[in-house]
């Protein structure tokens, strides 16, 4: 997809986008299912989200309960998308699908939307 972003750009953009959406998906699963769950996602969701909870434990704040500290990570790396690496890498972000990740998903979306009109 041609979205006029340099590599550096995307490569960074979606991994912190996977990050944070993979954080997010653990506190929504975190929900309906105990984090002590045999369920293959929710063990899936633990295994790849704790090194990122681990890794910023120093900046989070103690007061929040277990469950809402992925919701809390995932705020962190969306403040750091929105404001840091634009302004760090020079491009602009104008809305939600400004992101390249969310962009090209929606793209793909549309696309695929297509195939039934």
């Amino acid at each position: 997809m041609e979205s006029g972003f340099s590599t550096i750009v995307l490569i960074m953009d979606y991994l912190m986008g996977a990050a944070m959406w993979t954080l997010i998906g653990r506190f929504g699963m975190s929900l309906f299912v105990a984090e002590n769950s045999d369920f293959f996602f929710m063990k899936a969701f633990i295994k790849i989200t704790n090194p990122m909870l681990i890794a910023m434990r120093r900046l989070t704040p103690p007061f929040l309960i277990d469950r809402m500290k992925p919701l809390y990570v995932a705020w962190f790396l969306y403040m750091i998308r929105f404001y840091i690496m634009p302004a760090v890498l020079g491009y602009d972000v104008m809305g939600m699908l400004s992101f390249p990740l969310e962009s090209d998903v929606a793209l793909i979306i549309y696309d695929f939307g297509q195939i039934f009109r």
